[in-house]
């Protein structure tokens, strides 16, 4: 299995994983709310928090896993799988943005935030959920990267794919 096979078996369990504990804190598991989520949201458990936050999430995280499969598909066109490289790269960027911003406030404890969230949720964001968000992040980077180089690399070398094939 080459690299970018890998880079795609990464991400799709990524996602995988994240939507079954969103959809295990929706049907109200509780073990690791609280610190994602904060104390106050994950003992209210709002409706809205409840669809959206949870149930929400978990439908989008499953929506990614089928992207990340589509845009490394050579079966489907090659303005889809461009486009969805450079969806699935946005989304990359943006989750390790989260992720590392996240984690310089948190380390620095700019502006204080630390005693804000507690110390439990501050624990648990330095060393799970800011480095899960950069995982991501790097994995989704990569498909977007394999995805878009590859079909650079087809539209330079027409060669490698005669007419008609």
């Amino acid at each position: 299995m080459g690299a970018r096979n890998w880079f795609v078996v990464g991400a799709v369990g990524w996602c995988c994983a994240f939507a079954a504990l969103h959809v295990f804190w929706a049907l109200g598991g509780s073990t690791g709310l609280a610190s994602s989520a904060g104390t106050e949201l994950a003992a209210s458990r709002p409706t809205s928090f409840v669809v959206f936050g949870l149930w929400g999430v978990a439908a989008a995280l499953i929506v990614a896993a089928v992207l990340v499969r589509a845009a490394s598909n050579p079966s489907y066109s090659q303005r889809l799988r461009r486009i969805l490289g450079w969806l699935l790269g946005a989304a990359g960027l943006a989750m390790l943005v989260r992720g590392v911003l996240i984690q310089i406030v948190l380390l620095t404890d700019a502006g204080d935030v630390r005693s804000a969230v507690g110390p439990e949720q501050t624990r648990m964001s330095l060393i799970l959920w800011n480095p899960w968000f950069i995982v991501g992040g790097v994995l989704f980077l990569s498909v977007s990267y394999q995805v878009v180089r590859k079909q650079r690399s087809s539209i330079a070398s027409p060669a490698a794919h005669p007419p008609g094939l």
